[in-house]
């Protein structure tokens, strides 16, 4: 009987090696767990910096009342985030343009600039670029295709000029209705973009929309004039823009 308890004699608790592989496991999960939680913070990060372009960067967004959001290039570039060569061209382009309005106080008043998720809409008012009922250029539109131009040689973007009218009907001899005069407002930019910056015709399109896409309802003479515009998207090429 004795000699039976001495050999069922065992040591208590787990064994030691069995000890150390439960931390070992405990440690690898942990750090998983870590490696886990610096991907959802880059990728939470990335989302914050571009904010898909669209309420970032100090660019106004498709709202007209909405207000600017600050932008710091330092900011931006303390973000460890890869950009691949599209977004900088958008990026670029964007800044190009708040230069130009932060050199032209008045222009800034009337251009805004918002980002898309294939390009750059630069939303300029009619009244800079032409006389009421009219389709002919001002020379106070002559800065904003001018840096159109610059935008169009410096990056391998493409351009659709769209015209907007409100919803007052025109009935002129050269303009039956705002089909025609907001196509030919898009069609006079587009023309001066070709002639004067030698733009390659087939980077450019030219439509015109009348009254049909309003920003805001055409309920008073100053939502008329929000409405009554003219639209520069640049957009990468062979993206759809209808």
């Amino acid at each position: 009987m004795a000699k039976r308890e001495e050999e069922c004699k065992c040591e208590g608790g787990l064994p030691g090696w069995l000890a150390t592989f439960a931390d070992l496991m405990s440690l690898l999960l942990t750090f998983f767990v870590l490696l886990l939680s610096f991907a959802n913070m880059d990728a939470q990060k990335f989302k914050q910096m571009l904010g898909s372009i669209k309420d970032a960067f100090g660019v106004q967004v498709e709202r007209p009342e909405a207000d600017f959001v600050a932008f710091s290039p330092s900011q931006y570039e303390r973000k460890e985030v890869k950009l691949d060569k599209d977004t900088k061209q958008l990026l670029s382009m964007i800044l190009q343009v708040k230069a130009l309005l932060d050199e032209n106080k008045k222009l800034k008043k009337e251009v805004h600039v918002s980002a898309e998720n294939d390009g750059v809409l630069i939303r300029v008012s009619s009244g800079v670029m032409f006389d009421p009922g009219k389709a002919t250029l001002k020379p106070t539109a002559y800065p904003v295709l001018n840096e159109v131009i610059k935008i169009l040689k410096n990056n391998n973007f493409d351009l659709v000029v769209r015209g907007h009218t409100d919803d007052r009907p025109i009935h002129s001899k050269e303009f039956p209705s705002n089909w025609e005069l907001s196509a030919a407002r898009a069609a006079a930019a587009v023309r001066y973009l070709i002639e004067k910056g030698g733009i390659n015709p087939a980077r450019l399109k030219a439509v015109g929309y009348a009254d049909t896409r309003p920003l805001v309802p055409n309920t008073s003479e100053t939502n008329r004039a929000i409405n009554r515009r003219i639209e520069f998207y640049f957009h990468r090429p062979k993206v759809a823009t209808w």
